[in-house]
């Protein structure tokens, strides 16, 4: 029996879907920062250390809980968390409220840095997998050919999706 892996299983077309969508807002990235991967949870909470938040704050969002998210920053953690659950197919609604609450600028800058967490929660992921699997702990819904797709593919689809977003960038509409 495999490693039970409580986080979500990406495919290959939507790692290269993610790929593609961070790349077409990277240009929105000047001002940022869910899905639990043990790599990403390190980088967000050492950044989140240099950025001035309390241990508290941290741990109660590495658990899942955002009642102790910074004044000001809950609707933008919402819409990540959202983005995450609905693998980059966000609602209308929700789009609506980032801009509301923070203007077109910042809410580009907010699904830039989603869009590029998604990226590398994909990767991670995958790159998490294949580390467990070469110590013999294979993850339960994880299959060898996905983490080499994803890893390898990478070799591939970076190149092609960092293109595709330097022709064509997404320009964020205000309201």
């Amino acid at each position: 029996m495999g490693l039970e892996y409580n986080k979500r299983i990406f495919t290959v077309g939507e790692f290269n879907g993610f790929l593609k969508d961070a790349f077409r807002t990277m240009g929105y990235m000047r001002n940022c920062r869910k899905n639990g991967c043990r790599v990403c949870s390190y980088f967000h909470t050492e950044q989140a250390l240099k950025d001035g938040m309390s241990e508290k704050e941290i741990t109660s969002i590495l658990n899942g809980s955002l009642e102790d998210v910074p004044q000001g920053e809950g609707v933008g953690l919402f819409f990540a968390q959202h983005y995450a659950d609905k693998k980059g197919e966000y609602e209308e609604e929700a789009w609506t409220r980032l801009v509301l609450e923070y203007g077109a600028e910042k809410a580009g800058a907010i699904l830039a840095a989603t869009r590029m967490i998604m990226m590398g929660n994909a990767y991670g992921i995958a790159y998490g997998c294949l580390k467990e699997r070469l110590k013999g702990r294979p993850v339960q819904g994880s299959r060898l050919s996905y983490e080499l797709g994803i890893l390898a593919g990478s070799i591939v689809l970076i190149p092609g999706a960092l293109i595709s977003g330097l022709i064509k960038p997404e320009k964020i509409e205000t309201l």
